[in-house]
């Protein structure tokens, strides 16, 4: 039992290798748009940290709820 919960809580923290990909993608592409158009570049920036922000939070969920299981069960 103990080794179900120990996968699942793994599973459930690896949603942070999806954030740190996505955020990676995000800003690439940022810096490319920024490159394209320097005047655009507060737009950008702003779409930018409100995607970031997004994404990071859906790692901080997994995290959460990968330490939920491990204390709660």
């Amino acid at each position: 039992m103990e080794t179900i919960i120990a996968i699942g809580a793994a599973i459930a923290v690896l949603t942070g290798i999806g954030a740190g990909v996505g955020i990676g993608i995000a800003t690439g592409k940022a810096a490319e748009a920024i490159a394209r158009q320097p005047e655009a570049e507060s737009k950008i920036s702003k779409n930018l940290i409100l995607g970031c922000a997004l994404a990071e939070a859906t790692a901080i969920y997994g995290f959460i709820i990968g330490l939920l299981i491990i204390i709660l069960l």
